[in-house]
């Protein structure tokens, strides 16, 4: 048997074995269904920002056109309610079902609200009130409106933006967090289920049958692969599940960038998962029972915990500053850090090259380390193999 046919057939094994479980299964479809709550929420909430009801009593009804353009400019909408008697609207502002209550005459407006208040309905209003306070002194003047709109249809300021920002800065931000969630999530999911199915073929010694046919660097890297192809799956389901999700709900304006993000992240879980499966592999073989799988596994599980909590909470604050810039492009948080920094649009090319050519060179390094650590030691039972042991020849 050629080692391309031992490989193919371990990693089918793996896959096609773990892809028929009810967990797989029930636990893609929980994580479908949470991220399909999470957007539609967040579709509810966005909507409930955006829209606000105001009540129009006695000669403020006359504001409902001029209010309702008005609040177009700033992005949010507003349903204008012409109501009868202040008592009942107050009681309607008490309840929710009105965010505000406008009532008098200009220049003498006043405004019911529950709470505070809404500060951009507020700033419309105002504008509004002024607006309407302007064009009745042009009219006393012998001034039209259109005169004056005309006069001042080319005064502008011209503004030069020393850092410019871009205008899709909050998207990018949302979508590069969902990408590090993601791929911290599979590659701590996945590369835990690595390790633990090390321990169970050599508790139950099925290693040792393995083993009679083919080689343990095969075995590993058929498991590497068969079990990298599983989360793989999963993250492909789970990212266009909830591309489409998004974009059919309006929460997040996909398109490209979307599409780029989501090829990012299959090339960082690439690369992070056989660095840290293999890492994974190795350390599992140490041991011979599940009950010991922990101690060898935490100081790796640290790592990814690490490179995502620390990682997120510098992305948000400054994704292009020094400390973050160069955490990316260390190998151990590469995976993790670079792509949220890509689909950010911080992250330049020599970056991005260099942080792969370290993740391959670590690669390498590390499957041929770990490759002789899990050859060494998976065949031992019994007490648990010292990592000094395991890489004697």
């Amino acid at each position: 048997m050629t080692s391309a046919r031992a490989v193919s057939l371990v990693a089918r094994r793996e896959f096609v074995t773990k892809v028929r479980t009810r967990s797989f299964l029930i636990g893609t479809a929980v994580i479908i269904a949470v991220l399909a709550g999470y957007v539609v929420l967040q579709s509810v909430l966005f909507d409930d920002q955006q829209r606000s009801v105001v009540g129009l009593s006695g000669q403020a009804t006359q504001l409902a056109d001029p209010l309702r353009e008005k609040a177009k400019s700033f992005g949010i909408e507003v349903e204008t309610r012409d109501v009868t008697t202040v008592d009942s609207a107050e009681r309607q502002v008490r309840d929710g079902s009105l965010d505000a209550l406008v009532t008098g005459a200009p220049p003498a407006l006043k405004m019911i609200v529950k709470g505070s208040g809404d500060e951009v309905l507020t700033t419309v209003l105002n504008d509004v009130l002024r607006q309407q306070v302007l064009v009745a002194q042009l009219a006393e003047a012998g001034i039209t409106p259109q005169q004056v709109a005309q006069n001042l249809a080319n005064v502008n300021v011209d503004v030069t933006a020393l850092e410019p920002v871009d205008p899709q800065r909050g998207q990018r931000l949302a979508i590069g967090l969902i990408v590090a969630a993601l791929l911290y999530y599979s590659l701590l999911v996945y590369g835990t289920m690595v390790a633990q199915g090390v321990v169970e073929e050599k508790s139950s010694r099925v290693v040792e049958i393995l083993l009679a046919t083919v080689r343990p660097w095969q075995l590993l890297l058929g498991k590497v692969i068969g079990l990298g192809a599983v989360g793989l799956l999963q993250l492909l389901v789970i990212s266009m599940v909830g591309l489409g999700l998004s974009s059919a709900f309006d929460v997040i304006d996909v398109g490209a960038l979307g599409a780029t993000a989501l090829l990012t992240g299959v090339l960082w879980y690439l690369l992070g998962f056989f660095l840290y499966a293999t890492v994974f592999a190795a350390a599992a073989s140490l041991v011979s029972r599940q009950e010991e799988l922990q101690s060898v596994l935490t100081p790796i599980s640290m790592t990814i915990i690490v490179a995502f909590v620390a990682g997120i909470n510098l992305m948000i604050g400054s994704p292009s500053g020094t400390t973050v810039t160069v955490l990316s492009l260390l190998p151990p948080f590469a995976p993790i850090l670079m792509p949220g920094r890509m689909a950010m649009g911080v992250a330049t090319t020599w970056q991005v090259l260099l942080a792969i050519a370290l993740a391959l060179a670590a690669i390498a390094a590390i499957t041929w380390l770990g490759g002789k650590v899990y050859a060494n030691a998976v065949l031992r039972t019994g007490a648990r193999v010292k990592l000094r042991e395991a890489l004697k020849v």
